[in-house]
């Protein structure tokens, strides 16, 4: 908000910690509201995020670095979000052995807006039996007055822990821990990661109850909302978590995961504008940013199936690298000498370079497709989505 850089901020920091320290340790420091900014969610709507000075955010991530030690005992053991050692990956697979021990009726809590909704005074209670020190309660409290400016000026925050905050994770598991602990005293099984909970039983008659009494003591006993239009009982199969879907293997007889068809649609459409044909710059920064994207989706993705669509995306991807490759010679006189320089004879090169604008033709039917092979993309800087996977997989087994 304040449009000071990180860089800016060491040479202030070293030239004034002294002051600020004072100012902390007097209860007189005041943290800087945060700049609001709306990001769209795949499924519609927006998600409120509050990006913090550079200042405040140094000062968040020391408590934070400090009370995690002393919260971690009292977390419950199928927490896994924002916590040290823990993934959304191990969710999934404490999700999995749920299913596959016949716990297949799955109560899906939703928590309307949790962040911007969080009542501050209930959860400073919370904070407070945990840390019992005034001067850190205080400056934690300050951080969630702090207000938010918008497009239309300054808004107070009298509810919630903004989005983007070093401590709103932990003040998340703080406050969603008392869920957790209310959870086990009843014996249900259930995963949270965040404020995304799904609860596994028996029955549908146990789902029917558990959802009612537990959207009840949510909403009683913390003063959280609960989107009773979102919550619901579903089968795994119906079953959307962290990006996931769940399938029955018939031959395994066994609940395994795989990523959801948006998810895949979502990733395709993401390396289709990384290879568009009017994308400029040279095929090596094409095939950077393209590896960056592939990394993450499949190290996300990696304990689900993957083989059948990595080949899918691989064949395609390549084709479309060709067509960049292609366009970018622009003219037959180019496109015969990029030919023969990888090695095509003159008269097929010459041939090829006159079939007009058949892009993907000429990119899958022609001596382009071996030309511009596997190995020579490899060299270009693009490995393979089965080469991804596979190196996760090693990496996982290993």
């Amino acid at each position: 908000m304040d449009g000071v850089s990180v860089a800016q901020t060491e040479d202030y920091i070293r030239e004034n910690w002294a002051s600020i320290r004072e100012q902390i340790v007097h209860r007189e420091y005041k943290p800087q509201p945060v700049r609001r900014v709306a990001i769209p969610k795949p499924n519609g709507g927006v998600r409120n995020l509050g990006i913090p000075t550079v200042m405040d955010r140094v000062i968040q991530q020391g408590i934070a670095q400090v009370i995690t030690p002393m919260c971690e005992p009292l977390f419950s053991e199928w927490c896994y979000g924002f916590r040290p050692g823990r993934s959304c990956e191990m969710a999934v697979k404490q999700l999995l052995v749920y299913l596959n021990d016949g716990y297949e009726w799955i109560v899906d809590i939703d928590l309307e807006k949790f962040f911007d909704n969080a009542p501050q005074d209930r959860l400073m209670s919370l904070v407070h039996n945990i840390i019992n020190d005034g001067d850190t309660g205080s400056l934690i409290r300050k951080y969630l007055k702090a207000g938010v400016m918008t497009p239309q000026g300054y808004e107070e925050t009298t509810l919630g822990t903004p989005q983007g905050k070093n401590l709103s994770p932990l003040l998340s598991n703080i406050m969603l821990n008392e869920l957790d602990k209310e959870l086990e005293a009843r014996g249900l099984r259930f995963v949270r990661y965040a404020d995304d909970c799904v609860i596994t039983v028996r029955s549908e008659s146990s789902a029917k109850r558990v959802m009612r009494t537990v959207s009840d003591w949510i909403q009683r006993k913390l003063g959280l909302k609960v989107n009773m239009t979102k919550t619901r009982i579903s089968r795994p199969s119906q079953l959307k978590y962290l990006g996931f879907g769940f399938y029955k293997d018939s031959k395994a007889k066994e609940w395994k995961c795989r990523p959801r068809e948006d998810s895949i649609v979502r990733f395709k459409r993401k390396l289709k504008s990384l290879t568009r044909r009017s994308f400029p710059g040279k095929i090596s920064r094409r095939t950077e940013g393209i590896s960056l994207v592939l990394r993450g989706w499949i190290y996300y993705y990696a304990l689900a199936s993957l083989k059948t669509v990595m080949t899918e995306i691989d064949a395609h991807l390549r084709t479309r690298l060709r067509i960049c490759i292609w366009k970018q010679w622009k003219v037959p006189k180019k496109r015969q000498w990029g030919l023969q320089k990888c090695g095509v004879g003159k008269d097929l090169a010459r041939l090829t370079s006159y079939c007009g604008r058949r892009y993907v033709w000429i990119a899958t039917k022609t001596s382009l497709a071996r030309t511009i092979s596997k190995e020579l993309l490899a060299k270009a800087g693009l490995i393979s989505c089965l080469d991804y996977y596979n190196e996760r997989l090693a990496l996982k087994l290993g």
